[in-house]
């Protein structure tokens, strides 16, 4: 691999800008404590994403500077990841009231498939759908639920983190035996920024990611699937695969919570995955057993979808029925 001296040097910048960024949190009293709605008991800096966000925002122009991925790629990622930071950046600083929030994410989804050419046919079931503009219209819809299901799902330490360095890292292997070598890139190099930023956010994590950062993967994520949908329906569904803990939770807590009228905007502790950390008393046992499922449940699964021939829907299907079993088992969307 001709460039490989990237990888170093893009996790010790992540490493590094994430210890200035506590210290900065710390200095300015950027400070998450502890209240009914929280996950953690201890006050801990918050808005360490921002290193992911500079480190893999760079990675990107270095990409498109020489070649690894076309300029239109990095465009997609690059403005709408940055639009959703400065969003997300900003409300970790203040406040910005929801309307507008959504109004910048809706922005940030068609932007990244303007670049994209929207949504191309997706084959599953045996069927191939080919929605035209009405598929377009659901990529937008889609981008903008990855981006704030991030978010949610973005509540105990390391999780958030953990779950996309394993999506990157099984997409970057699978398009790797599958011959898409020019695919791997970003995937990898995203891995590689939210590694250096895990170091300071493991549990018990000294810094907590913040909007800034968790919008910041959801829209990433959902945009390399969106860029994947374009080399074959198996790579997208296998991206569907690999993020299904945060899909299925999120979702699942989110229409339960609309059938019981809530308002689905506040803050609260309902999702699985909180309920799992308050239940074992600690945040490291629920974040490994996230990365257990990717690793020995989800991601066989999605090689087989991209690699195998396991239709794209059913293969789906069955990775997510264990996962609904899980939700319900943690109770997402209850009260408490």
């Amino acid at each position: 691999m001709k460039h490989w001296y990237i990888f170093p040097i893009v996790a010790l910048v992540s490493l590094a800008l994430t210890a200035l960024l506590r210290q900065y949190a710390l200095h300015r009293s950027i400070i998450d404590i502890p209240n009914a709605r929280s996950s953690h008991r201890v006050p801990t800096p918050r808005g360490g994403g921002v290193a992911i966000v500079l480190t893999f925002a760079a990675s990107l122009v270095w990409l498109a500077y020489v070649e690894l991925i076309t300029v239109a790629q990095s465009a997609a990622l690059l403005g709408a990841g940055l639009l959703i930071a400065v969003i997300g950046f900003m409300d970790d600083h203040g406040h910005i009231a929801a309307r507008w929030r959504l109004l910048g994410h809706f922005f940030a989804a068609i932007w990244t498939l303007s670049w994209m050419q929207g949504l191309p046919a997706i084959t599953a079931f045996g069927v191939t759908f080919d929605l035209g503009w009405a598929g377009h219209v659901l990529a937008v819809f889609y981008l903008v639920w990855m981006l704030n299901l991030y978010n949610f799902m973005d509540g105990i330490d390391g999780l958030a983190s953990l779950q996309a360095i394993c999506a990157c890292l099984a997409l970057t292997l699978i398009y790797f035996l599958g011959g898409h070598q020019s695919m791997i890139w970003a995937p990898l190099l995203l891995s590689v920024s939210v590694a250096g930023f895990l170091y300071w956010n493991f549990p018990p994590a000294r810094i907590f990611m913040g909007d800034a950062g968790s919008g910041f993967l959801g829209i990433i994520l959902g945009g390399l699937s969106i860029q994947a949908a374009w080399a074959g329906s198996e790579f997208f569904f296998a991206w569907l695969i690999m993020l299904g803990v945060f899909i299925v939770d999120a979702t699942f807590t989110l229409i339960r919570r609309l059938a019981r009228g809530d308002k689905v905007y506040e803050a609260h502790r309902s999702h699985a995955y909180q309920f799992a950390s308050r239940q074992y008393g600690r945040h490291l046992p629920v974040t490994i057993a996230v990365a257990v499922i990717n690793v020995v449940w989800l991601f066989p699964l999605a090689l087989a979808v991209a690699l195998f021939g396991l239709d794209a829907g059913l293969g789906t299907v069955i990775a997510y029925v264990p996962l609904v079993f899980l939700a319900v088992k943690y109770r997402a969307g209850q009260r408490e």
